[in-house]
């Protein structure tokens, strides 16, 4: 009898296993074979840093949806993302936005709940209006005229561009926010403020797949200490806008900066928009408004240097416009805005490399979705990737993996930008997205008006670590200075 036990288990196990499958909702959607089972699969990937590419080549195996989790699944189809990232989606955000929200109340990016989410915009979205944003156009001007100084006094050598263009956004960021630059551009680096935020990225990414841990981890940390990045978030960020917030309110100031219209709301609905919620949405602008304004720079420059004719379009069309406005100085918004073509690239640019490389997640709500002929469950977890669905060619055409402007500048624009994911999409689109986009508008024509730009070597492609942003490492550029009156 002994020797037929093991037999016996064994069958047990199959028998188990086939009733699993059976029952499994989500038996019938294609993907990785352990990630049915486990979530170490998404874990090994957000933690080796490939999510974004390795995503990319699930679907052209696998069609418009791929099961990534033992509940959790990546969809590409456009009329799926329609329903569930657009207006009025009964689709809330998953716990994996937990971890970064952490015990914060008011927290516009990870806040799941969506009347509270709705309430807290409201409070602040009129600063971050494009018409609002505008009136900090000399904030920007201030930081580009000393990022095209350090760029000159660097010479024709071969510099780390995307270096550059995040300490260009940290400076921004300081400006605006609170009217001082952080000293990054004079400096020529940072003070430590970079690795901070790249460690809660790299944190935060794998262990949003199982956040139980996170809290798990947070109840033990007056104990066991902090293990985890994530656990830091804002750390000298943080302490650095409590600082300059208590200054303000001891001096005041006439700047009509971020921070300052901040305290206005503070002062006049104080229960709605406290102290606490202030300083929340000050170290917000500055921990996700310089990256993801300095990997959407980087990338342009990259694509523009790659594509030399598109580099000599965007200069040509730069150097008329400032002729026709009798200006020789830094390209003034307004002037960007009637760019089509420096507008085509942008929108290109950000198509071809999003900043976020990492799926959306979503919970499915109580009436479950059908995507793609298969019935996706209550309760189920399901988003789509900005880079999945930027190179999808039911909506972008054939060539939706090249590098193509003028693809912008063609009748069907509006579909496009249906499925632009690069700021997210629907109410939950990134507040930063617009003066994100002034920066670019004005740094890339003005630079190229001022420096002859090249890559070091073209056959070299940058490294890309996706920890939730893709960042490229290595973007090395020469730029040499041209002749220009400004």
């Amino acid at each position: 009898m002994e020797g037929v036990v093991p037999y016996i288990v064994a069958f047990g196990s199959i028998v188990i296993t086939l009733l699993i499958l059976q029952l499994d909702p989500l038996r019938g959607i294609p993907g990785p074979f352990y990630a049915r089972w486990t979530p170490l699969w998404m874990i090994y990937h957000s933690r080796k840093g490939d999510m974004h590419q390795k995503m990319i080549e699930l679907h052209k195996a696998h069609g418009k949806l791929v099961r990534t989790g033992p509940n959790e699944v990546s969809i590409s189809d456009p009329g799926a993302v329609k329903i569930i990232y657009g207006a009025g989606s009964k689709f809330r955000k998953s716990n994996w936005y937990s971890v970064w929200q952490g015990h914060r109340k008011f927290d516009l990016f990870p806040e799941r709940n969506e009347l509270v989410h709705r309430a807290q915009r409201r409070l602040v979205s009129g600063i971050y209006s494009m018409d609002r944003l505008k009136r900090l156009e000399p904030y920007v001007d201030k930081a580009l005229i000393v990022l095209f100084s350090k760029l000159s006094e660097l010479g024709a050598k071969s510099i780390n561009m995307g270096l550059w263009a995040q300490l260009f956004a940290f400076d921004v960021i300081g400006e605006v926010t609170f009217s001082k630059l952080f000293g990054f551009m004079d400096a020529g680096r940072d003070d430590g403020s970079f690795g901070q935020i790249d460690a809660a990225l790299r944190s935060a990414a794998w262990i949003g797949q199982v956040p139980w841990l996170y809290w798990a981890h947070d109840t033990l940390s007056p104990f066991i200490g902090n293990w985890l990045g994530i656990g830091a978030r804002h750390g000298s960020l943080r302490a650095f806008a409590a600082n300059e917030i208590n200054r303000r309110k001891l001096r005041g100031s006439d700047h009509h900066d971020i921070l300052e219209m901040l305290m206005n709301v503070n002062r006049e609905k104080p229960d709605e928009l406290d102290d606490t919620a202030v300083l929340s949405m000050a170290t917000s602008n500055i921990f996700a408004g310089s990256d993801t304004t300095a990997i959407s720079i980087g990338a342009l420059l990259y694509y523009l240097c790659k594509n030399p004719e598109c580099k000599e379009k965007v200069l040509k069309e730069a150097t008329e416009m400032m002729k026709q406005s009798r200006m020789d100085d830094i390209v003034p918004l307004a002037i960007a805005n009637k760019m089509p073509y420096l507008q085509a690239c942008i929108y290109e640019a950000l198509r071809c490399h999003p900043a976020v490389g990492m799926s959306l997640p979503r919970v499915v709500p109580q009436a479950g979705i059908e995507v793609d002929g298969q019935y996706i469950p209550a309760g189920t977890i399901i988003g789509t990737n900005p880079w999945v669905i930027h190179r999808n060619q039911e909506v972008f055409g054939e060539d939706a993996d090249s590098f193509r402007p003028e693809r912008w500048l063609e009748s069907d624009r509006g579909q496009l930008e249906r499925l632009f994911f690069a700021f997210g999409s629907g109410a939950r689109v990134c507040i930063g997205r617009n003066l994100s986009w002034i920066e670019i508008s004005k740094l890339v024509p003005s630079l190229l008006l001022r420096f002859e730009i090249e890559l070091t070597d073209p056959e070299a492609k940058p490294r890309e670590n996706c920890w939730w942003f893709v960042k490229q490492e290595g973007l090395h550029m020469t730029l040499k200075p041209r002749e220009y009156a400004g």
